[in-house]
């Protein structure tokens, strides 16, 4: 099967964008539109032509330049079936379970909603490659603005339960603030201290902390280790639900 190529480059004040170029059939992918002139340019630079907009949900910094795009492309629009109606230009709806391709990739839609209804991730098994938009970042995850702390965890599950080399793509570079975050609520945790030596040196040099592995994540985002013994000894929360500890951890973050 054809290797794929990603090609990750900023937008607006925190965003990324990515293009997903599968070179055997020609078709590119643009993971959401937070702005025009970047992705514009990088496929001009890069001598692709876009096919898709995979969406990931309906936030303006992620669908609103789809018809902008769409207008300049001709590309076909894919997106969350739970919100079509607020992802402009929309042509498929997918939602949990369905499958879009890639040239010849099979590509996994995964609801992962909370951030908003009806988020969904976008999971490449093959090139072990994940596109989760606002739901997980970097030692964080999405603010839950439209959902329930208890759909928000569920979804979190989906993504931490996928082999440990996925590559996982998101849409901001929070890290920073993120890390200082974990630390309070995982002061303990070794791995999470290396780490943060790693994203501080990243972040001096102006590079970028994204993307990030699920095996990563898993060792020392604290939204995916709400389970963690030393992290409930720090809540006070020793005998509490996991979906409780992670309501408290997403609650102290909001405030942090």
């Amino acid at each position: 099967m054809s290797t794929i190529e990603i090609a990750q480059f900023a937008c607006l004040s925190d965003n990324y964008g990515y293009l997903v170029h599968d070179a055997e059939s020609g078709q590119t992918a643009c993971i959401d539109t937070p702005e025009t002139g970047p992705i514009l340019s990088t496929l001009d630079a890069r001598g692709w032509t876009l096919s898709h907009i995979w969406n990931t949900h309906h936030h303006f910094d992620h669908a609103g330049n789809n018809l902008e795009i769409k207008e300049k492309t001709g590309c076909q629009i894919i997106g969350p079936a739970g919100e079509a109606e607020r992802i402009p230009g929309i042509d498929v709806k997918v939602d949990d379970g369905d499958t879009v391709k890639l040239g010849a990739h099979d590509v996994y839609v995964l609801n992962v909603g909370g951030h908003t209804l009806g988020h969904i991730a976008y999971h490449m098994p093959d090139t072990q490659n994940a596109f989760v938009g606002d739901s997980l970042f970097v030692l964080g995850c999405g603010r839950v603005f439209e959902g329930t702390m208890a759909q928000m965890w569920e979804s979190l599950q989906k993504l931490a339960a996928l082999p440990d080399s996925t590559t996982v793509y998101c849409a901001h570079e929070y890290t920073a603030a993120n890390a200082a975050f974990a630390v309070s609520v995982d002061p303990d945790n070794d791995a999470l201290q290396t780490r943060v030596q790693k994203i501080t040196a990243l972040r001096a040099d102006g590079k970028p902390t994204v993307p990030t592995q699920i095996g990563l994540e898993r060792a020392t985002n604290p939204f995916l280790r709400p389970h963690d013994a030393r992290i409930r000894a720090q809540l006070g929360m020793a005998e509490a639900t996991d979906v409780d500890v992670f309501a408290e951890i997403r609650a102290r973050k909001d405030n942090f």
